[in-house]
């Protein structure tokens, strides 16, 4: 926490370059990053219990197992998905990105490389293998199309968690599961903000509940389809 104290206190000092408000802003990624970061330490130790592993299935392609090692395998296929488009984003940053937004896109690039590892590691010899992923739709150089394009992927992030959540089966995985929403959900609520300072969330992503919308797996897949060129086998994914 002193650290943490300390590099807050020496970023405040550097007014020219960034404002209190983004600095808050900053903060509360990293923190709630921090979180899903240490998720590893827990473990899956009950993937082995499944004898599915996400070798290509004769063929069809990449099988994502059944189960919740499918759902798990589900969750690591949409995390490489997110990882890849923030890596490539920092990599080549459009034109006009400040330093505040590149450090938030960095943050976010990290919180993503973390839940991308700790699925693959979690699921051993289960889980699938790196996906061949298609973003040449997506014009980089333009901060519009970028920050839309994020919008997307985190709503569609969001919204994949809720709606694989009541189809899990092992509580510990459920709650490792709730850990990585809320962190998509702040990413999320970040992402709208830049697009529209002050709105974190509107009718698209929350329903006449006031809960966070939730899609079933076929739904989500279906909407990240265009940017998965490998050939996936999810024949026995649990969805409704």
């Amino acid at each position: 926490m002193e650290k943490i104290t300390a590099h807050k206190e020496a970023l405040l000092t550097n007014d020219s370059v960034i404002d209190k408000k983004d600095l808050r802003r900053r903060d509360f990624l990293k923190f709630a990053g921090a979180s899903a970061a240490s998720l590893a330490i827990l473990g899956i130790s009950s993937c082995s219990k499944d004898d599915d592993d996400g070798m290509d299935n004769g063929g069809k392609g990449l099988y994502f197992g059944s189960g919740d090692i499918a759902i798990l395998n589900y969750a690591y296929a949409l995390e490489q998905l997110e990882a890849a488009f923030y890596i490539q984003l920092v990599n080549n940053p459009y034109s006009g990105m400040t330093d505040m937004e590149k450090a938030f896109f960095t943050d976010i690039r990290d919180h993503e490389i973390a839940h991308r590892e700790f699925f693959k590691v979690a699921l051993g010899a289960k889980a699938i293998s790196g996906l061949e992923l298609n973003l040449s739709g997506i014009n980089f150089s333009s901060r519009e199309n970028v920050l839309a394009t994020a919008k997307t992927f985190e709503d569609l992030g969001v919204s994949a968690y809720n709606g694989a959540g009541w189809l899990i089966k092992d509580p510990n995985y459920l709650l490792l599961a709730g850990k990585i929403v809320s962190v998509e959900a702040r990413h999320a609520a970040w992402v709208r903000d830049m697009i529209d300072n002050g709105s974190f969330a509107n009718m698209e992503v929350v329903d006449s509940n006031g809960l966070d919308v939730a899609k079933s797996p076929s739904v989500v897949l279906s909407a990240a389809a265009p940017f998965i060129k490998s050939k996936i086998d999810v024949s026995d994914l649990p969805t409704y």
